[in-house]
């Protein structure tokens, strides 16, 4: 309870408060930054690791998989992007086929608000992968997807999609 009151900083973004289970347990909202207090020594060891053309490579390599995965959201039927990418975060809505004719209205944006929580779950249940979701400002819940890791590949971004559209295709 004391380390929340002195380093939460509430970012619902990243601590979603309708989860399927105590969100209690989560405890990124009790630490300084998240638990993310060695950041600059991690990026230090890659670095020295890799060497900088790697790095650069690696950068390029997640911006255009990013890029990818922002075109094959635009070519599927039930997603839509929340706004064009500028680095490596994805953000995005899926649309099951039961909403995918509901005149763009507060209506809408409501149910659209629900489904995002509920894929989650169904993904964290069956295992097949985790994905971020939160809302911004009046913006329904959408999808966050950070393409950073160098083994992501065009099959694996394809495979995401269609995964969520399975998991959210009976909402």
């Amino acid at each position: 309870c004391l380390l929340q009151r002195c380093h939460c900083a509430g970012a619902t973004y990243l601590f979603q408060q309708d989860k399927f289970y105590d969100v209690s347990y989560d405890t990124g909202d009790k630490s300084v930054q998240c638990s993310r207090k060695p950041d600059a020594f991690k990026f230090w060891l890659m670095w020295k690791a890799v060497g900088t053309k790697d790095l650069g490579r690696r950068v390029d390599r997640a911006l255009a998989m990013a890029k990818y995965l922002a075109q094959e959201i635009k070519k599927r039927e039930g997603f839509r992007l929340v706004i064009e990418p500028e680095f490596a975060n994805v953000c995005f809505w899926y649309i099951p086929p039961s909403l995918r004719n509901v005149p763009d209205c507060p209506e809408l944006w409501k149910k659209l608000h629900a489904v995002a929580p509920v894929v989650k779950e169904r993904m964290m249940k069956s295992g097949s992968m985790m994905i971020g979701y939160q809302k911004h400002g009046d913006k329904a819940n959408f999808f966050r997807m950070v393409v950073i890791s160098p083994q992501v590949n065009r099959q694996d971004l394809d495979f995401v999609l269609d995964e969520i559209h399975s998991l959210g295709k009976d909402l």
